[in-house]
């Protein structure tokens, strides 16, 4: 990595340069270069095991690169974790949870643990609750939390201190309707204040309604990246991934059985 140099002021919130990352013999991130624009709401996509995750974990400071720089808001994330760590917010897909405390207290907790002064920490706890719909759920314990409860009060703690810059790891899935649309409705208020929105999914109909930034990873490498529209060139995203990525099967000369009239005669036959 680099001596930690602070890079000029400039419009990018995030720059990923030559991001590598090694388990074994496996390489998850071979060559990643990514540039975020600030205020913008940037979805990275590809396929399982493409490196997303890996990516934002070595952004957050929760996996070291084997080789590579992160600049967040011009910090040069390595050469100081401390200090970048007040620059952003995370929600990893993992994130574990304290689920003896009720999502108030979760929150209390991450304030203090942040250095927030403890009244600034009940107000936004609060407000973030009310947002969010958790206002009902705050004096309940997080172990007795849904699957979107726990990613909206994942996503409470992770902008709590008002960071710059936001990376989720897919915020809506397995997330019902209304929960979905709360998150959508906290992320569209950040980036609209000037924040950046980071996020990973492989659902590309969501990434192309919400995202206005996009970057297609596969096998470790980013195989196209920029405003959606231009990656799209008045195709679906769907399409354009399909394309990037390869992998779809030819299924016309497989599976005939499923074409025979009598396939459920010979099932009930058998």
């Amino acid at each position: 990595m680099t001596d930690g140099r602070e890079l000029p002021g400039d419009d990018r919130a995030v720059v990923v340069r030559h991001l590598v990352k090694r388990f074994g013999a496996k390489v998850a991130v071979a060559d990643v270069n990514i540039d975020v624009p600030r205020g913008s709401f940037y979805g990275v996509v590809g396929p399982n095991g493409a490196g997303k995750s890996t990516t934002l974990k070595m952004c957050t400071c929760l996996l070291e690169p084997d080789h590579g720089d992160i600049w967040i808001d011009g910090h040069h994330v390595w050469s100081d974790p401390r200090a970048a760590k007040t620059r952003f917010g995370a929600l990893p897909d993992d994130l574990p949870l304290f689920e003896r405390l009720t999502g108030r207290e979760f929150l209390e907790f991450v304030g203090v643990f942040r250095g927030l002064a403890s009244d600034l920490v009940l107000d936004r706890s609060g407000e973030l609750l009310e947002v969010l719909g958790l206002s009902d759920a705050g004096n309940v314990l997080v172990a007795d939390y849904s699957t979107g409860m726990r990613k909206k009060i994942g996503l409470a703690a992770a902008i709590l201190h008002a960071p710059r810059v936001l990376f989720l790891d897919e915020p809506f899935e397995s997330v019902d309707p209304v929960s979905a649309r709360s998150i959508q409705t906290v992320l569209e208020r950040f980036c609209g204040a000037g924040g950046t929105v980071v996020w990973s999914s492989h659902v590309m109909d969501t990434v192309e309604r919400l995202c206005d930034q996009v970057a297609i990873v596969h096998d470790g490498r980013v195989v196209a990246a920029g405003p959606i529209e231009q990656v799209r060139a008045g195709r679906r995203l769907e399409d354009v991934f399909i394309d990037a990525v390869g992998g779809l099967t030819d299924a016309s000369s497989t599976l005939s059985w499923l074409n025979r009239s009598d396939a459920g005669e010979a099932a009930d036959g058998a």
